[in-house]
């Protein structure tokens, strides 16, 4: 599989992002496209049964299902997003995480012992949806300080073309090299926000991806989501890896964290699961069966003794983004 080009690396480091248009074919989305329609068709059911659906939109395709259903009751897109927005952990997801594809550009970045991050989002980004629009942050202001100076990667990647219209990500390029700035806790649908005070100067760039397409940001890359304007669910991923020297709590499950560990030796993000990808040091650490990922998603998702990061951020009044 081929990685990044050296001219696409230096432009990733250069610039805190990268789009690379043709990561994939197309139609390999299908799968996962698939699986989360069947989810969309399970809470569907669910909700109809209850009474909170007059009908359940079945003619509708993927890309505007959820549009219609969201006009009645909320309950079908609480079930897809599950808590904190992970929710769903399904064989085609796995695959898709794990496709080697995806990985040869990821290795480019973090070098060839890779660990994947729990901390993965499902975005179904419903037109006119409140949690849709998405202030100004940086990855980095939702981890561990320790982490800062170590590259976590996200790999945005949609499963319908992400236009201005329906609600792309826009990024200010080369912000990344000025470190964390000040975030407020308590911003728009309760995100954290990086406030216009505090936001540095420079121009917001948008960055459309077709269908196929992956946007690769580091995790100091100040970037916002604005609304989507459009009839269209902007389905898409957001998908994380980090080089195995970044502290992660891989091969560790919940019950096992120790709340006196220092903390600059905890997970960049304790409450979710880290996993080993690749690994030739270390190839009996890797999880290669999507049942072990399920089940360490679950495990995390139920426990309760698992910190988030101290920040020291503060409140600030909801706004909704410009």
């Amino acid at each position: 599989m081929n990685g990044l080009t050296a001219e696409q690396i230096s432009a990733f480091h250069l610039e805190g992002y990268l789009m690379v248009p043709d990561v994939f074919e197309p139609a390999e989305l299908e799968p996962v496209r698939q699986e989360l329609a069947g989810v969309v068709d399970r809470e569907a059911r669910r909700a109809h049964e209850a009474g909170l659906l007059p009908e359940l939109y079945e003619a509708e395709p993927f890309e505007t299902r959820l549009t219609r259903i969201c006009r009645h009751t909320d309950a079908v897109y609480k079930g897809v997003m599950g808590r904190g927005g992970g929710g769903h952990a399904g064989e085609e997801l796995f695959r898709l995480i794990t496709h080697p594809k995806l990985l040869a550009k990821i290795e480019s970045l973090v070098g060839p012992e890779i660990v994947g991050s729990s901390v993965y989002r499902i975005r179904p980004k419903v037109p006119g949806w409140p949690h849709g629009v998405v202030a100004w942050h940086q990855d980095s202001g939702y981890f561990a300080s320790h982490c800062d100076d170590r590259l976590i990667v996200t790999c945005w990647l949609p499963l319908v073309d992400a236009t201005v219209e329906n609600g792309c990500l826009y990024v200010q390029p080369r912000a990344h090299r000025r470190g964390v700035f000040r975030h407020h806790t308590g911003g728009y649908a309760g995100y954290l926000v990086i406030t216009d005070g505090d936001l540095p100067d420079g121009e917001a760039v948008p960055v459309p991806v077709p269908r196929g397409g992956v946007l690769f940001l580091t995790n100091l890359t100040p970037h916002c989501s604005r609304e989507n304007r459009t009839d269209v669910v902007r389905w898409s991923l957001d998908l994380r890896y980090q080089d195995a020297s970044v502290p992660n709590n891989a091969g560790q499950m919940p019950e096992a964290f120790d709340s006196e560990t220092p903390p600059h030796e905890m997970a960049c993000y304790p409450p979710e699961a880290d996993f080993v990808i690749r690994s030739a040091a270390h190839p009996e650490r890797e999880i290669h069966d999507w049942r072990q990922f399920e089940a360490l998603r679950g495990a995390y998702d139920k426990a309760r003794n698992l910190p988030s990061p101290k920040r020291g951020w503060q409140p600030v009044a909801a706004r909704r983004p410009d």
